[in-house]
């Protein structure tokens, strides 16, 4: 049985400074499913992630059209009605992107951050999350004997794995990955693959990668975009 839609999007139209990236795209992302965004660099597929958590109004000369809905509490909702609060949109959904963002803060702050803006937790409650989603992203071993010390100071791939870290600790309904293993070893890379497969019992994924054994090893569908149209959406083969 097929599993339900959680993200649909309908004639979405996207430009950048009067460059048209996406054009009418109407996807269905069926929830606990992870759905891999193939395509040609240039493609658009940065870009569609960035318009289902409204990341893109960050940016300036942007335009979109179309409309983009999510499935909260058995009701699709338009995230772009200003009935739904960004703020709300941003808890639900979460993202990592291609290159690592670390805060200029300690490994322990990097990850409760979210926790701590939310606020309303006790801090024994908030700890436990930290180390949960540290270990879930398999850096826990690594780090948890210097949590205080600045996350700048971490190599690359710890960084991209604390920022999955930091993505998973509001407990998402929807995660947004866009190239998250293109900084790790092939191990580690492995280990996030496992990771995502064991989210998707609970989580919604959008991976954006150019790795077709990658593709071929966890995605449960693929929708494949050229020149910011959808030419392809179809199961692994």
């Amino acid at each position: 049985m097929e599993n339900a839609v959680k993200i649909r999007t309908e004639n979405l139209c996207f430009s950048y400074n009067g460059r048209t990236i996406l054009r009418n795209a109407s996807i269905d992302f069926a929830e606990r499913e992870i759905s891999a965004i193939v395509g040609p660099s240039g493609s658009g597929k940065s870009t569609l992630l960035m318009t289902l958590n409204r990341l893109w109004e960050t940016i300036p000369r942007c335009t979109l059209r179309g409309r983009v809905e999510m499935k909260v509490d058995g009701r699709y909702y338009d995230i772009y009605e200003k009935s739904y609060p960004v703020t709300r949109l941003r808890r639900q959904v979460g993202m990592v992107f291609q290159i690592p963002n670390p805060l200029p803060m300690s490994i322990y702050k990097n990850v409760a951050f979210p926790l701590q803006l939310k606020g309303g937790l006790a801090k024994e409650t908030v700890s436990a999350r930290v180390e949960e989603c540290l270990r879930k992203a398999r850096l826990w071993d690594e780090v948890h004997y210097r949590l205080h010390s600045t996350a700048l100071d971490l190599s690359g791939g710890q960084q991209q794995r604390l920022c999955i870290a930091r993505a998973l600790i509001l407990r998402p309904e929807v995660l947004l990955l866009d190239e998250p293993t293109s900084a790790l070893d092939h191990a580690t890379a492995r280990a996030i693959e496992e990771l995502l497969l064991e989210l998707k019992q609970s989580c919604t994924i959008l991976l954006v990668s150019h790795y077709l054994d990658q593709v071929t090893r966890i995605a449960d569908t693929i929708i494949e975009l050229h020149n910011g149209t959808l030419v392809r959406r179809g199961g692994r083969t």
